[in-house]
């Protein structure tokens, strides 16, 4: 056999095939597993669950996740949280979308302009996957807000929060939202900044009280420490910021703080990093990669993503 023949007839061996809606919608009623190995199945999820296996998948589908704050590292984890089949999302944001966020998030269109984010990510989630549960609040959080507004929407997703991700700038706030958590026993992973920054293979998780570097996480970590909190998971960057080459004057700013700059593609990758973060707990694969990754070779990498 020739070797271009060899090759067409393996790719076409290990390529899943397409079943109709209908015969899709009749196995799903009865209750058999999205995707099958043997029976050559594909879904929207059948990608997910040979990787995370058909235990996993339940744990997504079952898992509430709150996301604090909708800009462009938000937006951009609600994204990948509704692609990975969590089953129930929580957005809290309280701005509209405006034209300088169509160059980093993900629910930023011509067409969502003015629109408020919670809309947006509301409608953003259900084009992905209509039956994902979305819960929203749109207004800002203010420290003093943070334990009724958990427990709110905690009661409203049925008595649980598997994970809360705080994507927001406010200090105070995020100081809240940590402590609260540590307190309410909700496991919590927290975004530093990301703006003036260019390079995101610098991007890592710590505990706050290993970062370095990072302006944000030096102000986070002393009021962690001030407040007793004794673990905090957070994403940061010990970049440092660069000089923005056109700073306006002070009167072209009418008294404004001075805008800060962010590339089109660093916000959405912490969002992914964070939803990533969260995605592989759930799972419960967390260890298990960790075991198994000084085992991995060029034989074990996936193509075709």
């Amino acid at each position: 056999m020739a070797k271009g023949a060899l090759h067409s007839e393996t790719i076409s061996e290990l390529r899943p095939s397409r079943t109709t809606d209908r015969s899709r919608a009749a196995q799903q009623a009865a209750g058999a597993p999205c995707y099958n190995v043997r029976m050559n199945e594909e879904t929207a999820t059948s990608r997910l669950e040979a990787l995370w296996g058909t235990a996993g998948l339940a744990r997504q589908r079952a898992a509430t996740v709150m996301v604090v704050g909708a800009g462009g590292v938000g937006s951009n984890c609600i994204e990948a949280l509704a692609r990975g089949a969590i089953g129930t999302i929580i957005v809290v944001d309280g701005d509209e979308v405006a034209p300088s966020n169509i160059n980093r998030q993900a629910l930023a269109w011509s067409e969502t302009i003015g629109m408020r984010k919670v809309d947006a990510a509301r409608q953003l989630i259900q084009r992905i996957n209509p039956d994902i549960r979305v819960i929203t609040r749109g207004s800002f959080v203010l420290p003093g807000d943070v334990a009724a507004l958990i427990e709110d929407v905690r009661t409203e997703a049925g008595g649980h929060i598997d994970y809360l991700i705080d994507a927001i700038d406010t200090i105070s706030t995020k100081l809240e939202l940590a402590t609260y958590a540590e307190r309410a026993e909700i496991p919590i992973v927290s975004s530093m900044g990301g703006a003036m920054k260019l390079y995101p293979e610098r991007l890592r998780f710590a505990d706050i009280y290993e970062t370095s570097g990072d302006a944000l996480a030096r102000v986070i970590r002393k009021g962690c420490r001030k407040r007793g909190i004794r673990h905090l998971d957070v994403l940061y960057s010990p970049e440092a910021p660069i000089a923005s080459p056109e700073l306006p004057t002070r009167a072209e700013r009418k008294g404004r703080p001075p805008p800060l700059g962010t590339t089109s593609y660093l916000p959405p990758i912490m969002g992914q990093m964070l939803a990533g973060f969260v995605l592989r707990r759930i799972a419960g694969v967390e260890d298990t990669l960790r075991a198994g990754a000084a085992g991995c070779g060029r034989e074990n990498m996936g193509g075709g993503a």
